[in-house]
């Protein structure tokens, strides 16, 4: 059985590292839970060319987008995007536990992360399904060598149609990656374009992940410079930070070259794995969320929210906050496919996880009392960062202190009511006594 090859690690541009430090000011925003809190639009002094509008807001837009849904079978999924600090969202998704027809008892699942604008994200997220059942290569018969060529072949056919729509309709200069699962009760069917990822837990250990696509992997480096191209700062022709994509036709311009010996090819990887009763739970996310998290941090953190969450969608917004305040500056886009033997929750799981939060009041109680022992103001960014600095045991992993956000707020917010509360309280008496 094929593997997908372990992915590089990716490294994050300077400019990014320097924006997240420039944005680490603005957390207190992040912990209040809107988009436009009061702070974020500070006026910036610093000399900019106003003529080149910037990818990223001033301040992040934390709305969330959730839904879920399940099949007969037991598989139940959830799935949540969120703009974040881009300018624009341009993520798109297809959740499908259940086909038609013959197929009722196979679901498909995909996340399209979109760049330069999101005009082929919206098209393959409404279409690709559709191109890939139309090659005839998927049948409830199902022969694994036929359903993966019939991927392949719905991939190359839909990108060969955009391209015509492209030049006819002046579409923009959009592209997509895509990351997708089909499965059938036999076997799951990984399928990867660019750098989204899926994953597989298996009995809590990630069993299998697919390969992001970057330039700078020696096969694409390779075949771009077969095609005339060249990978400069990591990015095709110095452009382009992913070397597969649907779309992005300004790459796939030489007439004489197959589609897939273009500089950015459309042709997907595709693996398949038999199905167990011990597989646990799949994982479709765009860069967004896996430039801020591993493969198994991410696992372990679903895995263990499992036991104290029954809600999917619940889940899958923690997740996409955990990775903001990370540092993630991207759109983001998740979807969780559960499938039976996925851990559920469970009374001791709750009872840690209430001990782990009364442990982390008091410690927040503590902070404040020493703070103002001290005449200082408690400050909700300074509480964090003490924290972050602090062993405390039974943390969720993958997710550190990071993931307590909601348990930090409440404390800070109660104690902090309580001191000026006592203010209030000593002001009035000295008034009194004044009078």
């Amino acid at each position: 059985m094929k593997t997908a090859r372990r992915a590089s690690n990716v490294e994050v541009p300077s400019f990014l590292r320097q924006l997240v430090k420039e944005t680490e000011k603005m957390v207190t925003s992040f912990f209040k839970g809107g988009p436009k809190e009061h702070g974020c639009g500070e006026q910036d002094n610093s000399d900019e060319d106003d003529s080149m509008p910037s990818p990223y807001l001033d301040c992040p837009i934390l709305e969330k987008h959730v839904s879920e849904g399940g099949s007969q079978s037991g598989v139940n999924y959830a799935v949540a995007s969120m703009q974040g600090w881009r300018a624009q969202m341009e993520d798109a998704h297809t959740c499908m536990p259940q086909l038609r027809e013959e197929l009722t008892d196979w679901g498909y699942f995909a996340i399209f992360d979109g760049h330069a604008g999101t005009t082929v994200a919206q098209y393959c997220s409404r279409n690709l399904l559709n191109y890939i059942l139309a090659t005839g290569g998927v049948k409830a018969t199902e022969d694994p060598e036929q359903v993966k060529e019939g991927i392949r072949k719905g991939f190359l056919e839909i990108d060969r149609h955009m391209h015509k729509l492209a030049r006819q309709d002046n579409w923009d200069r959009s592209g997509t990656t895509a990351a997708a699962i089909m499965m059938s009760p036999r076997y799951i069917y990984f399928i990867n374009c660019g750098d989204s990822r899926t994953l597989l837990c298996h009995k809590g250990q990630v069993v299998f992940y697919t390969e992001d696509h970057k330039p700078f992997n020696p096969r694409e480096k390779e075949r771009i410079q077969n095609a005339g191209g060249s990978v400069i700062l990591q990015r095709v022709n110095g452009s382009l930070a992913v070397s597969r994509a649907l779309g992005d036709f300004d790459f796939k311009e030489v007439d004489w070259r197959p589609q897939t010996e273009q500089l950015v090819s459309p042709e997907p990887e595709v693996y398949e794995m038999e199905r167990t009763p011990e597989d646990e739970f799949l994982i479709l996310a765009c860069d967004g969320v896996w430039d801020a998290i591993g493969n198994e941090e991410l696992c372990a953190f679903v895995r263990s929210r499992l036991q104290v969450c029954d809600d999917l969608r619940e889940i899958c917004t923690q997740v996409m906050d955990l990775c903001l305040y990370k540092g993630s500056l991207d759109n983001m886009s998740i979807v969780i496919v559960c499938f039976p033997s996925a851990p559920q929750v469970s009374q001791e799981a709750l009872q840690q996880e209430a001990a782990l939060e009364q442990q982390i009041d008091m410690k927040v109680e503590e902070i404040i009392q020493t703070m103002r022992s001290r005449n200082e103001d408690p400050d909700l960014l300074y509480v964090i960062k003490f924290l972050a600095a602090e062993e405390i045991p039974g943390l969720p992993p993958g997710g550190g202190i990071t993931s307590k956000r909601d348990c930090i707020i409440s404390s800070y917010q109660k104690y902090i009511m309580a001191v000026k509360s006592q203010e209030a309280m000593v002001i009035e008496g000295s008034e009194e006594d004044s009078n």
